[in-house]
């Protein structure tokens, strides 16, 4: 079938960062190994994706440098470089419009020349920053098509380790709606990838052309299908990786495993770094567990992968987390996630792969995990099925290559080219 010539905007991708940037390089990355895909990116990453040389048609550079010095001043001096701030994402929104608008102005008679089939829009990730792409698009030439989005997940009540995170600016949330290019972005969208439960459901009056794909996803050379010989005495090796602030909850994952600790059934190994690792090293001590802890620091991400493949069970009771690509990761390498029951890991982890519990309350999240958790120890049989069940379906739906080909259906749909493709709804609607 023909290679599809897609137009990618994707501001901010850069294959040496991370979260959004990272992925949206690898999700485009892989689209050009099947298609003719021209990257619009900002020049603030030009220099990493150059280097990368990844199998792009073109790459495009939109150069703004006096927008650009303003939000980089206003990141550092007025945001003090915090990636997390919700009001960061707010104050996002005049760059998003300016480097579209730029975008347009630099593309606009390829665009109306024929030279391009299809435009995605994989970044910015959130859904509440409108797309004028959407908008100078609405009469054609060619189809828009944007995602996988996410945002908007709540804080959840009851939990030590959502206090004082939840910020003044989430309250106003749904004013985005009434943003210049809001409302044409999504009715003007020949298609809409919804990369969460919760997004899914924001658009759910857009249902015949919402689709639920994942926003993480994995490498193909990282999934291994090696087979363990369980050691029925051997302990239990658990794990947890990610930044140490509050709300990942490793001291949940602590305080579910310490009987387990303190018995000599289990070994812990958190990996990472942050503002709570103080307080989860006076934590270990309290519970008498600090032996059985090992606390490794911020990893590389081959030595992070390597020590995940040795461990039984992904710890990752985080109360909100929009994405969870440790969990993607631990899957592919056998690590069997046991994971809070909500955000993007509660929408990957099912019964045939591993466990996840609900979010009641923090004394009932710890009992369920230290019940499944004693269980394991008890009958170490059942993980080597949740590890292979893990394996092939990393393989098999969260590879970049897995989910570029679903894309790719999306995009031939929308094209006229293919049937509409029969995606699996997110969890909330699967036992609807």
């Amino acid at each position: 079938m023909n290679r599809l010539r897609i137009l990618v905007l994707a501001p901010d991708t850069n294959p040496e960062s991370i979260t959004g940037p990272l992925l949206s390089f690898r999700q485009a990355e892989a689209l050009a190994r099947l298609h003719d895909v021209t990257l619009v990116i900002r020049s603030k990453g030009e220099d990493a994706v150059r280097r990368a040389q990844g199998p792009f048609r073109a790459i495009e550079v939109v150069r703004m440098p006096l927008v650009e010095r303003g939000y980089s001043w206003s990141f550092r001096r007025i945001f003090k470089s915090n990636y997390r701030s919700q009001a960061l994402t707010a104050f996002g929104y005049p760059l998003s419009i300016a480097f579209e608008w730029h975008a347009w102005r630099q593309l606009r008679r390829r665009i109306l020349g024929g030279e391009f089939d299809v435009v995605l829009r994989l970044l910015p990730i959130v859904s509440v920053l409108p797309s004028p792409f959407a908008f100078f698009l609405r009469n054609g030439p060619i189809p828009f098509v944007i995602g996988p989005l996410n945002g908007g997940l709540p804080w959840p009540p009851g939990f030590s380790q959502a206090d004082n995170q939840k910020e003044w600016v989430s309250g106003l949330r749904n004013l985005y709606r009434f943003l210049p290019f809001a409302r044409a972005t999504y009715d003007n969208a020949a298609a809409i990838v919804a990369g969460s439960s919760q997004t899914y459901a924001e658009f759910a009056q857009h249902r015949e052309k919402l689709f639920f794909l994942p926003e993480n996803g994995v490498t193909r050379s990282l999934c291994c299908d090696t087979v363990r010989d369980p050691e029925r005495n051997r302990r239990l090796e658990l794990i947890f990786a990610g930044s140490l602030v509050p709300y990942k909850a490793c001291d949940l994952a602590l305080r579910a495993a310490a009987p387990l600790l303190r018995s000599d059934l289990a070994h812990f190994a958190v990996l990472g770094d942050g503002p709570e690792r103080g307080r989860l090293e006076q934590l270990t001590r309290s519970l008498g567990i600090e032996k059985a802890v090992s606390f490794c620091g911020p990893l590389s991400h081959a030595e992070a992968m390597q020590r995940m493949r040795s461990a039984d069970v992904l710890l990752f009771p985080s109360v909100r987390e929009f994405g969870g690509a440790v969990v993607f990761e631990a899957l592919a390498v056998g690590a069997v996630p046991l994971v809070a029951d909500f955000g993007g890991p509660g929408d990957i982890v099912n019964p045939q792969v591993g466990y996840k519990v609900p979010l009641i309350n923090e004394s009932d999240m710890v009992s369920r995990m230290e019940k499944i958790l004693t269980s394991l120890a008890q009958n170490r049989d059942c993980l080597e099925p949740l590890r292979q069940q893990g394996m092939s379906y990393a393989l098999e739906r969260l590879t970049w290559d897995g989910k570029a080909q679903t894309l790719t259906a999306i995009l031939r749909w929308v094209l006229r080219q293919g049937p509409k493709p029969s995606l699996p709804p997110p969890k909330e609607l699967c036992s609807n």
